[in-house]
């Protein structure tokens, strides 16, 4: 399956979800984890686009998600940062889900300043995601 840009664009606008978790984890400083994850999900019918944005962007895991459901997913802060971001800032979406892409790229940008290790960072970054898939956007 050969995809063009704009249909990935288009696709993940109405699919798409870029969401960002946060557990509790008794290992890290903070006492909590920050999982930033972009995902696409489809009935297991459609399973070979999935396959296919993956070869796209060369990164991701192609999984089970719920019932007859499965998702492409993204979690790795470099493959976020050096693949999935640029190629939205390069080919914007084009549905109110880019206000929740702007903020899932500040979250990005500060675990990349290394900021989700410290309490204050920890803070921001919550605050950051609780605005976030507000307006059932998140199909994840």
């Amino acid at each position: 399956m050969n995809l063009d840009a704009q249909w990935i664009v288009g696709f993940v606008d109405g699919e798409g979800c870029f969401h960002v978790g946060i557990s509790k984890h008794s290992g890290m400083t903070t006492g909590f984890q920050v999982l930033p994850e972009f995902t696409v999900v489809q009935h297991e019918r459609d399973i070979q686009v999935l396959f296919a944005l993956k070869q796209y962007f060369g990164c991701g895991v192609v999984r089970k998600n719920h019932d007859a459901r499965q998702c492409f997913r993204v979690r790795k802060l470099e493959d976020l940062r050096e693949k999935i971001i640029p190629f939205f800032r390069k080919h914007p979406l084009k549905t109110r889900k880019s206000v929740d892409f702007h903020t899932f790229c500040r979250v990005v940008n500060l675990m990349t300043q290394n900021k989700h290790l410290t309490v204050e960072g920890m803070a921001h970054i919550r605050s950051l995601a609780e605005t976030m898939n507000r307006r059932g956007s998140c199909s994840c």
